[in-house]
């Protein structure tokens, strides 16, 4: 067994039991210190340390005014923005929980969660606004809606988040005495919000995590990284996650540093475009990150080198090869001969890569990968043009964080150390612990841990057993104390003779080693070979059709894709140029190709844009069973030829 519980030196004797007690602790501390920065029409606004303070208690002291009573649930559906925050904090000062919902919900996931809450208010942005009006009338315990923006009520039990600060505002110049005593009867283990699961195979789980599951993993995360007051970070990533809250909000209010909001804009889209726009604004020293966007920031930076010309992208490309080399896995950088490239490495990083680092403000030190797994050469990637990505791991039920790689600490490829005051072990299906670097369910104890499953005892009990937290998840810890996650312990591939593996690192390697598999889900449920469901990418091969003066209509055309197809996952066969990276057993030996898409709206990904399995499963069980029939490995069966004409025509 892992057991970490030393006391980081960052947090001995401080321990804080409530969010209330850290923000104070801040407050004190930096009180002029910006703390929240939002983007209103061209300009960053920004909002002290002392003035946030102020704003949330008028905030909690026009709630209670209007209702709000301790252990009451509040439901918040906004955007990130110095009001997401402050109502949050207000929330908890009210001695209520906070309801975190995402914007990505539409109005029937809403109401779940709102009616499962039992949430009496909600607080909502005027982009958010229709998801409550469609359903207001089936809200069973909903007493009043206050919006965060300017518009007009038709509702005489609705507010005005400003009609809320002005009424807070005059009691809180006559007394405070009404925070001060919600305030005593706050501690450890009262809920601050509950967070709900994806909810894409049965009904979504509400996740209990209390003010010192939160305070606990800020804690664990200041093993991991150094925040100065002076650091700041732009919240790209959605604030209703805890990972936002811990490794953004609080671990950055713990220290007095800056948070900066991506300005909202009129559609998803238009919030998309504004990010490395407002990347350059803020100049963020750090920023919180995901496989989804790391991809779209390489993509960036590739077009931007090429645009720059034959000569720069060529020389790019050498530069970037040379330090992914020398860099090695992180750990193990420079060693051997390699330390003899090392004033050409530092020469690439003056003429080339400190421009590229312009980017992303000029100031960034690195990236915290979260959520799915980060294909090891997007890693290399980042660290070769010195932002590392550096890979984390975690789950919502540890609030989330359970390791990660850190800047004075990594090893790329791998999920980081434990973080401080935290037991791990690895089990087996009967949940017995196995010895370093054998491979079984990653299970942990630790104050991080949730409250349990809200109204759901059973699902609780299931999860948690004498305080360990049964993550799902399958991995090892290898000879250097380095996690390495697999992936889910109840999605692995399956043989015929019982042995297993687990498909995420096959299935990211096709996709990123593959200019034509866009997408792909691998299955095998002891059965005599493994099968693949693959989303084309549809870009890329009307590109080549187009460069090779190609008809995509004429079958021979058709046929030449699905060959293409099926070259890329030869590679890594035995003579491929991949061979060895995965056993071939696993590797798809007949192979669906499909019109749509997995994504969040057929449900077949979730929030963290992770295939959901069973959903795919039981959507095309008739195509994955044709698969195992006498003519379904050959690639260019009907079937595939049919999905390629159908693309042909749209």
């Amino acid at each position: 067994m892992f057991d970490d519980r030393k006391q980081n030196k960052s947090t001995k004797g401080k321990d804080m039991q409530t969010i209330l007690e850290l923000f104070e602790s801040s407050v004190n501390k930096y009180a002029t210190n910006t703390f929240l920065s939002e983007k209103i029409e061209n300009k960053y606004i920004d909002t002290s340390y002392a003035e946030t303070l102020h704003r949330v208690q008028c905030l909690a002291l026009g709630l209670i005014e209007i209702g709000v009573q301790p252990g009451d649930h509040l439901s918040l559906l906004s955007e990130g923005r110095t009001d997401w925050v402050i109502a949050e904090l207000a929330i908890l000062y009210s001695g209520a929980v906070n309801i975190p919902l995402s914007i990505k919900l539409e109005s029937s996931e809403v109401k779940f969660r709102i009616n499962h809450s039992n949430s009496k208010f909600v607080i909502i942005s005027k982009n958010q606004n229709h998801k409550v009006e469609n359903i207001r009338e089936e809200l069973l315990n909903l007493q009043s809606v206050i919006y965060l923006d300017n518009c007009e009520i038709t509702n005489k039990a609705d507010y005005l988040i400003e009609t809320l600060y002005s009424k807070g505002e005059s009691i809180l110049k006559e007394s405070s005495a009404v925070l001060d005593k919600i305030r005593t009867s706050i501690d450890g283990s009262t809920p601050v919000n509950i967070t709900y699961t994806s909810g894409t195979t049965a009904d979504p789980k509400g996740i209990i995590l209390t003010h010192r599951n939160y305070t606990a993993n800020v804690e664990q995360a200041y093993s991991l990284m150094d925040i100065p007051p002076t650091y700041k970070t732009l919240l790209i990533l959605p604030l209703d996650h805890c990972f936002a809250h811990v490794a953004g909000i609080y671990s950055f209010m713990g220290k007095g540093a800056a948070l900066a909001f991506v300005q909202t804009g009129d559609t998803p889209m238009q919030t998309l475009k504004n990010i490395p726009i407002n990347i350059k604004e803020t100049k963020p020293d750090l920023l919180l990150s995901v496989p989804a966007l790391a991809k779209n920031f390489r993509k960036n930076i590739e077009k931007g080198v090429a645009d720059k010309g034959a000569f720069t992208k060529n020389l790019f490309k050498f530069a970037l090869n040379t330090t992914m080399y020398y860099n090695a896995e992180g750990h193990n950088k420079g060693k051997g001969l390699k330390f003899m490239l090392k004033p050409l490495v530092r020469l690439f990083d003056t003429i080339l890569f400190t421009k590229i680092r312009e980017v992303f403000g000029g100031r960034l030190k690195f990236f915290i990968g979260g959520g799915a797994l980060l294909d090891i050469e997007l890693q290399r990637f980042f660290y070769a043009i010195g932002v590392p990505m550096l890979q984390g791991y975690g789950l919502s039920e540890a609030t989330p964080i359970i390791s990660s790689n850190a800047q004075h600490k990594h090893k790329l490829g791998s999920s980081g150390f434990i973080v401080d005051n935290l037991q791990l072990k690895i089990c087996d299906e009967k949940g017995n612990e196995l010895p370093q670097e054998e491979k079984g369910e990653i299970v942990i104890k630790g104050e991080n841990v949730m409250k349990g499953y809200y109204r759901n005892e059973e699902a609780t009990k299931e999860t948690i057993k004498d305080g360990w937290l049964y993550t799902g998840d399958l991995g090892y810890v290898d000879a250097d104390g380095f996690l390495n996650v697999l992936g889910r312990f109840k999605s692995l591939l399956i043989g015929n003779d019982g042995e297993k593996y687990s498909p995420e690192s096959i299935e990211e390697a096709l996709v990123s080693k593959s200019r034509f598999i866009d997408q792909i889900m691998l299955h095998n449920n002891q059965d005599p070979y493994t099968v693949g469901l693959i989303v084309p990418n549809k870009e890329s091969i009307k590109q080549l059709v187009k460069e090779r003066g190609m008809d995509l209509e004429d079958e021979q055309t058709q046929q030449r894709i699905l060959h293409l197809i099926h070259e890329d996952i030869n590679h890594f066969r035995r003579g491929g140029k991949f061979e060895g990276e995965f056993p071939e057993r696993w590797l798809p030996s007949a192979i669906a190709v499909l019109d749509n898409n997995f994504n969040e709206q057929n449900k077949m990904m979730n929030s963290t844009m992770k295939i959901v399995r069973n959903r795919v499963y039981e959507t095309y069980k008739q195509r994955i069973d044709s698969l195992y029939k006498s003519d379904a490995k050959n690639i260019t069966h009907p079937e595939n030829i049919a999905t390629l004409k159908k693309m042909s025509r749209n």
